[in-house]
Parts: C-alpha cells; sequence; structure tokens
C-alpha cells in the first residue's frame, strides 16, 4: 500500500535537472513537429500569432540543449533552466493573448485589417497579387472545442512549472 508520502518523492523525480532539460528539449521539439506539421501537412495556415508562439519552443529548446551539455550543475544549469521557464510564462502570454482574440475578448493589435497604403499601380498590383493575411481571430482546429492556442497557453505554463521546479532542485538539491 503506498503511503501519502510517495507521491511527492515521484513527482520530484522529474524535477531532476537533467532529466528535466531533456523533457523539457523533447516536448519543444514535439511542439514545433505538431506545429509545421499541421501547417504543411494538415494544411493549417498560420496567423502571425501562431507564428509567434514557436519562437519560446526554439528558445527554450536551445536553453535546454545548453542545459544538458553544461557542467556546472549547481550555477548555471539552474539559470538556463530558469530562462526556459521564463520562455515558457512568455509564451503562455502569448497564446493567452491568442485565445482572447479568438474568443474577440479583445482586438489583436498584431493582426490587422489595416491594409498597407496603395501609392501607385505597382502598390496595387502587389496588393492584388499577395495572399491575404491569416486573421488571428480564426480558429482552424479545435479538439474538444479547445483551440492549439488554448492548449499551448496550458502545456506552456506546465512546462515553465517544471523548468522553475528543476531550477530550484538545481540550484538547492537537498530541497
Amino acid at each position: 500500500m503506498m503511503g501519502a508520502m510517495e507521491d511527492p518523492v515521484r513527482i520530484l523525480f522529474l524535477f531532476r535537472p537533467r532529466l528535466a532539460a531533456f523533457v523539457l528539449l523533447a516536448a519543444c521539439a514535439l511542439a514545433l513537429a505538431t506545429a509545421y506539421a499541421a501547417e504543411y501537412w494538415g494544411g493549417l495556415e498560420p496567423c502571425p500569432l501562431c507564428l509567434y508562439q514557436r519562437v519560446p519552443y526554439a528558445v527554450a529548446g536551445v536553453l535546454s540543449v545548453a542545459a544538458l551539455v553544461a557542467r556546472d550543475v549547481r550555477r548555471v544549469v539552474p539559470v538556463l533552466l530558469a530562462l526556459a521557464a521564463l520562455a515558457f510564462v512568455a509564451n503562455g502570454g502569448i497564446a493567452f493573448y491568442h485565445v482572447g482574440v479568438e474568443n474577440h475578448w479583445w482586438a489583436s493589435a498584431v493582426c490587422s485589417d489595416d491594409a498597407p497604403p496603395i501609392a501607385t499601380i505597382e502598390d496595387l498590383r502587389k496588393a492584388l497579387a499577395a495572399p491575404p493575411p491569416k486573421p488571428c481571430d480564426t480558429v482552424d482546429w479545435t479538439l474538444f472545442g479547445i483551440s492549439m492556442a488554448s492548449y499551448n497557453m496550458v502545456v506552456s505554463l506546465g512546462l515553465a512549472s517544471l523548468a522553475f521546479g528543476a531550477a530550484a532542485r538545481a540550484r538547492w538539491p537537498e530541497s
């Protein structure tokens, strides 16, 4: 029979710095692969906010690789993991903003319907030849009625928690 004190020990296992860095790297790779697969194989066109949400995953992935290869687990790795956590928090904020745009809680400052000014015939030709940008308030895909931006918000904040916990454990291993 498992005691109540055994469950926190299982969770703390994930906060081992090298394991956490590997999990973060795998999550970043999976998230980016999913986004690109949805775009190129699934035919989903990303809006500018969708593209912005990819950047923190790339940053956190690079930081996770650095944490995996760093030698100083007590000084360097906690900083790298904390920076990765901040990237995930920023991504959660971008995703939350995107969810608000999708639900029409607010208008997007990034995706606007304002066309560039057309001063010449050449400008008009360019505007007509270019495909219109994808609006950020359009939801192309959902699972159980939840958009990709909503899932990204939850996943990003969960990964931020893992990264912060691993950074704390690397800095103060006896805790």
